[in-house]
């Protein structure tokens, strides 16, 4: 039974549009996670799973320790399930009433830690907890800057880039005494989240290989420095960087304590083409073909599930099964309906399924209320996902 078979068959009892997780495949991408992190704990990105089932299970393994949450409403929603009782939310907050009810919560205030990386993020948490001890980790900017400065490449997250600035801020936040520095992150996402093999583009691979290179060995002297730097005012808890693409590199730094990673868990087609890495694709969704309008050509209910980022072809969702479909490059993935075209096209009927991968892992969940966990060729739990329980929160 090849590959499709089996999934139409754990789910023949469905109606499509569904998505499913394949459990055997995420299981071996979590250990694969593990095997590259090499004894570091890996902290798990919720915003890459956006479901508590999932979440529990990843963290139920051996080598996964803590959450990366996105928002602080939703760090304080699992700390009250009791999900894990380390969760770092990874990007500051201005919510004003999550950040009163964090500071009221004795477990959640235990429980959560806030990023900060600017003073007023310090005078707003400081406002809304009133006096409360409140946790938090300094964002440090891990993006590659060369040629003075004139060429900068990552994410724009931090403005807190050299060892002596992250220094002075760590000892701006200790003279405060309702806030406890406890962790640094950095995330460096030209490496974490840039595959270094673009298919058909071999200058281009060269280049970013080039790149990333160069900007793992400049952010690993300079993040060793801001973590000695911090650790002489005082104790941390734990450094945190990388993601799915750079784990194995980033837990080789001797001043990382634990790495974050959660796409890797379903492996969507935006991390195929990295050279350090292989994940068995483990989060699908299925459409039913309702058209047939022309030979070569079917059409599908749905699909418009884009992801975020520049606006090019690769955030659109990927054709899986049956392979030789692709789009109509004058509808791409619509709204309401999908064209695809293709020999394959003419052996579809309608009823069939094709199977897509999403481009970005979690934001599959936002489109979908349930998971449907397929074990072998059955079906074996129905989970929710975020938006399945009438949360969402971005």
């Amino acid at each position: 039974m090849n590959l499709r078979e089996r999934y139409d068959a754990a789910t023949a009892a469905l109606d499509a549009p569904f998505a499913v997780v394949d459990l055997a495949a995420f299981r071996a991408n979590a250990a694969d996670l593990v095997r590259r992190a090499a004894g570091k704990p890996i902290r798990v990105a919720s915003k890459s799973v956006r479901c508590r089932a999932l979440l529990e299970e990843a963290l139920a393994m051996d080598g996964f320790a803590g959450v990366m949450a996105f928002t602080l409403p939703e760090a304080l929603w699992l700390a009250e399930r009791r999900v894990s009782d380390d969760i770092l939310v990874a990007y500051p907050t201005t919510d004003r009433t999550a950040l009163t009810a964090l500071a009221r919560d004795e477990h959640a205030a235990r429980t959560v830690t806030l990023m900060v990386d600017c003073d007023d993020h310090l005078d707003l948490i400081e406002r809304c907890a009133e006096g409360r001890p409140v946790r938090v980790c300094v964002d440090v900017d891990a993006s590659y800057r060369a040629l003075h400065g004139r060429l900068r490449v990552g994410a724009r997250r931090s403005p807190l880039h050299a060892p002596a600035q992250v220094r002075a801020f760590a000892e701006r936040i200790l003279k405060r005494p309702g806030l406890r520095l406890v962790g640094l992150m950095a995330y460096e996402g030209q490496i974490a989240g840039v595959g270094d093999l673009p298919p058909g583009r071999p200058v281009r691979a060269r280049a970013i290989q080039v790149m990333q290179r160069r900007s793992r060995l400049e952010l690993a002297r300079r993040r060793a420095a801001i973590v000695t730097a911090v650790r002489e005012l005082t104790d941390l808890e734990f450094v945190n960087g990388g993601g799915t693409g750079s784990v194995e590199k980033t837990a080789a730094e001797r001043a990382v304590t634990e790495v974050a990673a959660g796409s890797g868990l379903y492996q969507p087609h935006l991390f195929d083409h990295y050279s350090n890495f292989r994940g068995r694709p483990a989060a699908l969704f299925a459409l039913p073909v309702v058209r047939r309008p022309a030979p070569g050509v079917v059409t599908c209910l749905g699909g418009g599930y884009l992801a975020s980022g520049p606006g090019d072809p690769i955030r659109l969702p990927q054709p899986y099964l049956p392979t030789g479909l692709s789009y109509d490059p004058e509808e791409g993935a619509g709204e309401v309906q999908t064209p695809l075209l293709g020999e394959t096209a003419d052996r579809l009927a309608i009823g069939d399924r094709v199977w897509f991968r999403h481009t970005k892992a979690g934001e599959l969940c936002e489109r979908f209320a349930e998971l449907h966990l397929i074990d072998g060729d059955r079906l074996v739990r129905t989970v929710p996902t975020y938006r399945g329980e009438g949360r969402t929160f971005l």
